[in-house]
């Protein structure tokens, strides 16, 4: 279902397992972690402009960024272990995070997300 929504071209913002499940649409491999990610204030480092946020996550599972496709990148890491918690597709309204960012535990740390998805929305239409 999420390739086809891919074919269709439309804006995807996947959160937490939606983030595992388009990835692996996309041709990505998921792995299972040791310890996972639960609960509140974990930092994760936005790849492309630096800054840190603080997120809430509750996953067993990460996205293998070696595995990324080309044209996807990753675009958040964990800086507890490295794992990667964000993608985006380069030529398409698409990416994802593996945390929650609607839990605000920032407490608006991830607010930016959801205005990029509004606007690919009204870009969209």
């Amino acid at each position: 279902m999420i390739q086809e929504l891919l074919a269709k071209d439309l804006p995807i913002f996947g959160i937490c397992l939606g983030h595992q499940m388009l990835a692996l649409a996309l041709g990505a491999k998921t792995v299972k972690m040791s310890h996972g990610h639960h609960g509140a204030n974990h930092p994760v480092r936005n790849v492309e402009t630096g800054k840190v946020e603080i997120t809430s996550m509750n996953h067993g599972f990460a996205v293998d960024a070696q595995t990324l496709p080309e044209g996807v990148i990753e675009t958040h890491v964990s800086l507890f272990d490295g794992s990667n918690c964000g993608l985006r597709v380069l030529d398409k309204a698409v990416f994802s995070v593996q945390h929650h960012p609607e839990a605000s535990p920032g407490p608006q740390d991830s607010a930016y997300l959801f205005t990029r998805f509004a606007k690919a929305m009204r870009e969209r239409r």
